[in-house]
């Protein structure tokens, strides 16, 4: 049913998809959206949507990999798993069996700038679901048992994500190392074996208590439920959770990048070579910033955009190309600086450098010269469609949660549109002259390693 509601509310935007330049009637659906703050200071964002008996809790804490400690790399995912080790009123691993008897869902990230746990539950165990999480905002398990049991998950999960696995961490991972300079950007945030291993007891209770604390997160709750008594229940369970000082965050920035760089990286389980490109992004809700978000939509969403039909469909370079703003998540739930990244795979036989040619003559003509009618009119369709297909269930919430997080404001949700129709040609160009220079690059190949001669006498 709900993807079918999706279906006829990707259709109406479709049809009510205004023209730049001229007026239409702006698009009347609205979430709703109901934001306060305890005492404690967490950040409590409703939204009732009645099409389903289900609900949604999640809970955002704004830590991610982004800040975490020196010489700890890994810390902040290391932590995501600590956080089901049981709690004060909970034993470990008895959150997943509490969601899951009551036949629901649950998951947890690590991404830049946040780390979530939501649950998807049907609506009559909305008050069990805030008092877990409250449980473990309040008190979590924090023993050594726990603490090395989840190291070896941990590294494990690198060996097999990334150390032992073909292109493991391209270009999502690798990517950001090789583009940003500043060490909270630039750093292998997945974690390497030995910070993780070298994390002790004592860094654990000092992260839980500097960053998972009411006055760091944010609840967020959608679907079918009573506002009033979702209030009350958030102020019930919330309320008594103390707050604490955070430390102060560190600087972030990145200097604007003057020269194109390019890396490469031997990669001895690739059976064949792979291209990423990345640009550094405009500063997040700047009017550069939706214009990305447009550019996005143009050069490589989609078997319609600009490099596909040149790179794949023009040329035969690739079968695909991929792409786009915040590979870990969307343009929306990040807060500082970020890549527009693009990558493909390519036969040995087809040079890189070919293949950026391809890529620059579509970048250089949106730079020269202002985009046409048409291609503006569908980059905003589909952008649109997008963003409103984020708007059921957890993306909502995902949503919701990053605007209260990162603007305390989650009711900007519904004003994404129009920012995005504020955008101009002009500002278009403008936009792509600036941030698609090729001094504002970074290009990283991957190579096969090379045969050896036994390899290669085989043949």
């Amino acid at each position: 049913m709900r993807n079918f509601i999706s279906r006829i509310l990707v259709g109406a935007l479709l049809a009510s998809t205004s023209v730049f330049g001229q007026a239409r009637a702006p698009s009347t659906f609205q979430i709703p959206v109901e934001y306060f703050k305890l005492p404690n200071g967490l950040r409590v964002v409703l939204s009732e949507d009645r099409t389903a008996p289900t609900v949604t809790v999640a809970v955002y804490y704004h830590i991610g990999f982004r800040i975490e400690p020196r010489d700890r790399s890994g810390f902040a995912h290391l932590f995501e798993h600590m956080m089901f080790q049981g709690s004060d009123n909970l034993g470990k691993m008895e959150f997943i069996k509490l969601v899951q008897q009551n036949g629901g869902v649950l998951n947890g990230s690590t991404r830049f700038d946040f780390t979530n746990y939501y649950e998807i539950v049907p609506s009559n165990k909305l008050e069990t679901m805030l008092w877990a999480e409250a449980d473990r905002m309040h008190g979590l398990a924090v023993d050594q048992d726990n603490l090395t049991n989840q190291q070896g998950v941990v590294s494990n999960e690198v060996r097999v994500n990334v150390l032992n696995r073909p292109y493991g961490g391209f270009p999502w991972l690798d990517m950001p190392q090789y583009a940003n300079v500043n060490w909270y950007n630039a750093h292998n945030f997945y974690g390497d074996l030995h910070d993780i291993e070298a994390a002790n007891l004592q860094d654990v209770k000092t992260f839980f208590k500097e960053y998972y604390a009411p006055d760091n997160a944010a609840l967020v709750i959608v679907g079918d439920f009573n506002t009033g008594q979702a209030k009350e229940w958030a102020t019930k369970y919330f309320g008594p959770v103390a707050a604490t000082k955070r430390p102060a965050f560190p600087d972030i920035s990145e200097p604007r990048q003057e020269k194109e760089k390019t890396a490469s990286k031997v990669d001895p389980q690739a059976q064949r070579p792979a291209l990423a490109f990345a640009y550094h992004m405009p500063k997040r809700n700047s009017p550069e910033y939706y214009a990305m978000g447009l550019l996005d939509q143009i050069l490589i969403q989609g078997d319609d955009s600009l490099l596909y039909q040149e790179v794949v469909k023009k040329n035969g370079y690739t079968a695909s190309i991929e792409g786009g703003i915040n590979l870990l998540g969307n343009m929306y739930n990040y807060d500082g600086p970020m890549l527009w990244i693009a990558d493909l795979y390519h036969d040995q036989n087809v040079p890189a450098e070919k293949i950026m040619q391809a890529v620059d003559l579509v970048i250089e003509r949106v730079r020269s010269q202002p985009l046409d009618k048409a291609t503006l009119d569908r980059a905003l369709v589909k952008l649109r469609s997008g963003l409103y297909g984020e708007m059921e269930n957890f993306g909502r919430a995902d949503l919701l949660a990053a605007f209260a997080l990162f603007d305390d404001d989650p009711a900007r949700i519904n004003n994404l549109e129009a920012q995005f129709r504020m955008i101009t040609p002009e500002i278009l160009q403008k936009t792509a002259q600036e941030y698609l220079r090729s001094s504002n690059r970074t290009l990283l190949l991957i190579k096969p390693k090379p045969a050896s001669n036994d390899e290669k006498q085989g043949q």
